[in-house]
């Protein structure tokens, strides 16, 4: 309920959590940003140490009054180390790899002990979907916590509000933080298994086309594009170029002639009317997909946007970043 409660008043949450999402860089569990309480055992503890309080002052027991303030101070230094198992904790997170939708997408959560002590039993919890492990923390090391975020939907998903918690050592109180890093995950639109558009005899959208470029006999060179493989550059010319380093527009790709290449335009307007936006993107995938693994040349028209045929795994992830953030007419309706 009070979770609830806070999801509507961002502001309210944000002031009682100490910060204002999202939080860039490096975050530090400050003190004041970390909370604790007793958990149910800490409670029950706690009713023991009043009955035992009860019966040494009645009966006038010495060794009562020694067990009680003895087990009373136990449970204040477990307190202690408690709050100690996370404060001062350094908070980051890593690049997170594209997905697919419906996949889960993997946030790595780098967790910097930056203290000359272990930190053990620190859960990370994803608040939203519930996604959490256990991990320990060395001393003067960095620990990583890969937490599973389903991704229903194509486009940015941000990681959002990640909960630490720990009850070490003695389970009596359990101490917790939020943090919210600016970290997000590209989603793909979920491929569909489609097979490629028909070949026909115009260089038109979904079309294949021989070209009279292959692998058997060089033929030149030409300016070096991101997509080419790196066995096909002209590294002899590099290295004799007169500059101390080089960039990608100074290196030149040979060129081979006699084995014909297909290449291939995917293009939305090619599509059934009746297939939706999603759907649409769906077999668009689907088709990148395919494409890369027959080796195509392959190009992607969608409204407003064009990319010009090539191959490999950049140009493969250039056409599934614009389909996963693809905003035009169709999909805004």
């Amino acid at each position: 309920m009070m979770n609830a409660f806070l999801d509507r008043h961002p502001n309210i949450a944000n002031r009682i959590y100490g910060f204002t999402p999202p939080e860039r860089g490096v975050v530090v569990l400050v003190h004041r940003r970390v909370y604790i309480v007793p958990t149910g055992l800490g409670w029950l503890f706690a009713a023991t140490l009043g009955m035992l309080l009860v019966g040494s002052v009645n009966y006038a027991i010495a060794l009562g009054f020694a067990l009680t303030f003895f087990l009373a101070g136990l449970a204040l230094a477990g307190m202690v180390h408690t709050a100690r198992n996370l404060a001062r904790m350094a908070v980051s997170c890593g690049r997170a790899i594209p997905v697919f939708a419906g996949e889960a997408a993997q946030f790595n959560l780098l967790l910097d002990s930056r203290a000359s002590f272990d930190r053990p039993a620190v859960l990370a919890r994803h608040v939203k979907s519930g996604a959490q492990l256990v991990i320990d923390i060395p001393a003067h090391a960095v620990a990583e916590a890969v937490l599973q975020v389903p991704a229903p939907r194509r486009g940015w998903l941000p990681l959002g509000r990640v909960m630490l918690e720990t009850r070490f050592p003695l389970g009596l109180f359990r101490a917790w933080s939020y943090v919210e890093p600016d970290a997000r995950c590209l989603v793909y639109p979920r491929p569909e298994r489609s097979p490629l558009p028909p070949a026909s005899a115009e260089a038109a959208a979904g079309a294949l086309r021989s070209q009279a470029q292959g692998n058997e006999d060089f033929s030149g060179l030409r300016t070096y594009q991101l997509s080419d493989s790196p066995r096909h550059v002209a590294w002899k010319a590099v290295a004799r170029s007169d500059t101390s380093f080089t960039r990608s527009e100074d290196m030149l790709t040979k060129q081979f002639t006699g084995e014909a290449a297909a290449e291939l335009w995917l293009d939305w307007s090619q599509m059934p009317a009746a297939l939706g936006t999603e759907s649409r993107l769906s077999r668009l995938a689907g088709w990148v997909l395919e494409a890369e693994r027959a080796g195509a040349l392959y190009g992607l028209r969608l409204p407003g946007v064009e990319l010009a045929p090539a191959r490999g795994d950049a140009h493969a992830a250039i056409c599934l970043q614009a389909l996963a953030l693809y905003d035009g007419p169709s999909a805004r309706a």
